[in-house]
């Protein structure tokens, strides 16, 4: 049989002939507007036009070594045709589209190498860089002539940012920080190309000037030689080894022996450290708030991909013989399937729409820090936390429900299913756990509660309290106006 043309299942096109709405004008509310999906065609049509994408072995039957030089290869062919757009990005709203992150999902098998360069190191440099730290640092990373990743949590701590050890001691005489990993429980861990991949990352660190500690705060920090890639003195670097998904991300530790780094390499857009005293400003975690509102995204993206596979394998999948001589049903008839499905699709977009709200509050708070205004920031900050703890969870439930729809098949690495639950489960653990983000914003509603109780205003999403506390209610009419409304 020959596979050069690819024929659509007859039941899919009969599935597809029976859609009663219009599937071109609910493209473009998924993808923001008709000219976002003009601009995300145009984007895959040059990305994905030619082969490079493709493997002629597939990653499952390689080598540990060999999917990560294969993931290293794409990830070099996959910048330098985006080059000319990553060149264009200057601000955080450059991030809004996930056209670009999405590619690489079609682009990629596994995970890029180069991901958290993307998805940390370069946000990291714009959001907290000052405007002389950008013009030098962002031309060298969004040309790759720096490749860097991001390193907070370590061996003994993640989502407890403030008990972070590794310490970054100011030197008035030298005008130098002095990095150094302390303990054990102190070795950055997990980090994202930074086993072999990276040659510069963001260094998360206690800072201490005139013997005080100032709290944690990002430092740019150069760990391996830019000609020979070799580590540099007082740099320890290496793998983390194996793990249940992931495994081409090149995850790794860092130790950092009484290392030393230029004054101007603490990013200096919320705090600084002059040349004899110390200027402080306030604690620095908007790459954390940051990944956390795209992870919202990424979760209604991974789970709208498990919805799909599992949808049209019950649309072409027939089980039983309900009435002698008929034919099998398709397994799509089913109620039981529908119940497991439907309430997949329905989930991912609507945490699709609560993600594009999401990134338009973090854009207005990043607007409003700008301005000098963070009185939205603690408000934005539990709702990132609250919508990351669930996103993720019930994306991550709910792809397991998608593989049990598949049956046998859905086991199989084919199916795609395992890699987007392994990819998916991770991010309930990563930039945050999933029970501390929930106390944490169970934190904020108890200190919301009290003070709407002491006649304080309020934020504006939690405004429902002024009326819990006054004793009143909402009405409910079940008109179909008033549901959408809410």
């Amino acid at each position: 049989m020959s596979l050069s043309k690819t024929e659509v299942n007859k039941d899919l096109l009969k599935e597809r002939s029976r859609c009663q709405f219009d599937i071109q004008e609910l493209t473009n509310v998924l993808d923001g507007g008709k000219r976002q999906t003009l601009r995300r065609k145009k984007m895959e049509d040059f990305v994905l036009s030619g082969d490079a994408h493709k493997d002629e072995v597939p990653d499952e039957c390689l080598s540990i070594k060999e999917r990560y030089e294969n993931a290293v290869k794409k990830s070099c062919l996959y910048g330098s045709m985006l080059r000319p757009k990553l060149l264009e990005m200057r601000g955080l709203d450059s991030f809004g589209t996930p056209t670009i992150r999405r590619l690489a999902d079609a682009y990629f098998k596994e995970i890029s190498p180069f991901l958290l360069h993307m998805g940390m190191f370069i946000p990291t440099i714009i959001g907290q860089g000052s405007p002389e730290q950008q013009a030098e640092w962002l031309p060298k990373a969004l040309s790759f002539q720096v490749i860097g990743t991001y390193a907070q949590t370590e061996l003994g701590h993640g989502t407890f940012i403030r008990g972070l050890e590794t310490t970054a001691t100011y030197d008035p005489n030298s005008e130098e920080f002095v990095l150094h990993s302390p303990t054990l429980s102190s070795y950055k861990w997990w980090a994202g190309g930074l086993g072999k991949t990276v040659n510069h990352c963001i260094v998360v660190a206690q800072l201490y000037t005139q013997g005080k500690c100032y709290g944690v705060h990002p430092f740019i920090v150069q760990i391996r030689d830019l000609e020979t890639h070799e580590p540099l003195p007082g740099i320890k670097v290496g793998e983390i080894g194996p793990k249940m998904g992931f495994n081409t991300a090149d995850n790794g530790f860092l130790i950092l022996d009484h290392y030393r780094i230029p004054r101007e390499n603490l990013l200096m857009k919320n705090a600084q450290v002059l040349k004899k005293s110390s200027k402080h400003g306030k604690l620095a975690y908007g790459t954390m708030v940051f990944v956390r509102v795209t992870l919202v995204s990424d979760s209604a993206f991974n789970l709208a991909k498990a919805a799909t596979i599992a949808v049209r394998y019950s649309a072409i999948r027939r089980q039983s013989e309900i009435r002698p001589g008929e034919p099998e049903p398709q397994v799509l008839d089913y109620p039981t399937q529908q119940h497991k499905l439907f309430i997949s699709i329905a989930t991912a977009q609507a945490m699709q729409f609560t993600a594009n709200w999401l990134w338009a509050t973090f854009t207005k708070v990043q607007a409003d820090m700008i301005s000098g205004n963070t009185d939205t920031l603690p408000e934005l900050h539990a709702l990132a936390s609250c919508l990351k703890a669930v996103s993720t969870s019930d994306a991550a439930a709910y792809i397991e429900e998608c593989r049990f729809a598949c049956g046998g098949h859905g086991y199989m690495h084919s199916s795609r299913l395992p890699h987007i639950y392994s990819y998916v489960v991770a991010t309930r653990t990563y930039e945050g756990d999933y029970t501390v983000l929930l106390l944490q914003t169970a934190r904020f509603l108890v200190k919301a509660w009290e003070q709407t109780e002491s006649g304080n205003a309020t934020t504006p999403t939690i405004t429902y309290l002024n009326l819990a506390v006054n004793g009143g209610t909402n009405g409910w009419d079940n008109r179909e106006l008033k549901i959408a409304s809410r």
